[in-house]
């Protein structure tokens, strides 16, 4: 009975050989799928800065509401960053929350603004306490072609991550092509 017990744990066990066998068999399937993921991550990232965008205009709209003052959100497209500010003390100032930090668009993502406001020294949409906001675009673009816009058509209406129809045409005034 013993040596029954022995040979059904032996052939129940692996041995060194088809453990290698199948650490070669992943290594090649690794290694075939490998390139080609490293696109699904690049376009990974235009998708997440459109939502960082859109969640930024969401709560800057929510707080202009809520707080009954002007809010912003403000963009350097030469030093390709965003932040939030709010109207205090008789000037915008940048948000001692999360979203008042200064955040910067990745590196492979052009930018491009349309129908934006601005001021002497910045460019930026608004949202106000009466919950009217820019009707503008905020278009990201990478380098393999992919092209996201957080847009709103209307003053009244809510920003929205779109894919703009092929062949669009970019009348942005702002944009990071241009100052590279």
């Amino acid at each position: 009975m013993n040596a029954n017990k022995r040979q059904h744990g032996a052939a129940a066990a692996f041995t060194l050989l088809e453990l290698i066998l199948v650490m070669v068999i992943l290594s090649t399937v690794l290694a075939l799928a490998g390139p080609s993921l490293r696109g699904f991550f690049a376009s990974r990232k235009i998708d997440d800065t459109a939502a960082t965008i859109l969640a930024f205009t969401q709560y800057a709209r929510s707080q202009a509401i809520s707080e009954g003052i002007i809010y912003r959100l403000n963009f350097d497209v030469t030093e390709r960053t965003y932040w939030l500010t709010s109207w205090q003390s008789g000037a915008f100032q940048k948000l001692k929350a999360e979203f008042g930090q200064v955040f910067t668009f990745p590196k492979d993502i052009d930018i491009e603004l349309e129908s934006v406001d601005e001021d002497e020294t910045e460019v930026f949409l608004e949202f106000t306490p009466q919950g009217t906001v820019t009707a503008g675009t905020v278009r990201l673009l990478d380098r393999s072609g992919n092209v996201l816009e957080v847009t709103c058509p209307t003053m009244t209406e809510s920003f929205a991550i779109v894919e703009p129809e092929e062949g669009y045409q970019s009348y942005a005034k702002y944009s990071s092509r241009k100052s590279r």
